[in-house]
């Protein structure tokens, strides 16, 4: 099976040495790549800004912002079979960019932010894309009511949601646990363990 997957942030710059990102640090989406290779798989990973070395046998796509991710994924996901969107996508961008570095000269700054395009949700009615289409979704409250409703939403057959409220799981760890909802309207839980073997029983269920 040919996979497509999203990992890691975006960074959307606000002047050439700031940028507005998340606490992403792509572990999980690259745990995906690395299982999803050794189940047999071919994999083209399109990865924002991360400080992990992608595994071998894939082909590897560097974006930075959310915009150049939209691209590189518009451009490939028509080649696979699979879609996996584990990358924690910035909701805005900064409206005007500064071509300069901004001076400290107040004691507020105001930033005008504008909605960054939405990835998942372009794949079925944008993208035309047609097959295995998997979501995941990082809540703080009402995880199951959420999850089912992103699932929904974005018109996919999975969701994979995780609660990142949670100290122990989630945003730049190494280990998780997740629940699997499905648009048969199934659940299902995969309690704590590595991100590697959480990752090698999404890509069993879900392939």
């Amino acid at each position: 099976m040919r996979i497509l997957i999203t990992a890691g942030p975006t960074r959307e710059p606000i002047d050439p040495v700031r940028y507005l990102s998340n606490r992403s640090s792509g572990k999980m989406g690259y745990a995906l790549a690395k299982q999803a290779i050794a189940l047999g798989h071919e994999v083209t990973l399109i990865s924002g800004p991360v400080s992990i070395e992608p595994p071998e046998g894939i082909e590897i796509i560097r974006v930075e912002t959310a915009d150049k991710m939209f691209d590189a994924v518009k451009a490939k996901i028509n080649d696979g079979d699979m879609a996996i969107f584990c990358a924690a996508v910035s909701d805005y961008r900064v409206a005007d960019i500064a071509d300069e570095k901004i001076k400290k000269d107040s004691n507020t700054l105001t930033l005008t932010l504008i909605k960054n395009p939405d990835i998942l949700g372009s794949a079925r009615k944008d993208f035309g894309f047609s097959g295995t289409l998997v979501g995941f979704a990082a809540e703080t409250e009402n995880i199951d009511t959420n999850a089912r409703e992103k699932l929904e939403r974005k018109d996919c057959d999975f969701i994979v949601a995780n609660d990142v409220s949670r100290s122990d799981i989630g945003f730049d760890r190494d280990a998780n646990e997740v629940v699997i909802y499905s648009k048969d309207g199934s659940a299902t839980r995969l309690e704590l363990a590595s991100k590697d073997e959480i990752s090698r029983q999404i890509i069993e269920r879900i392939s």
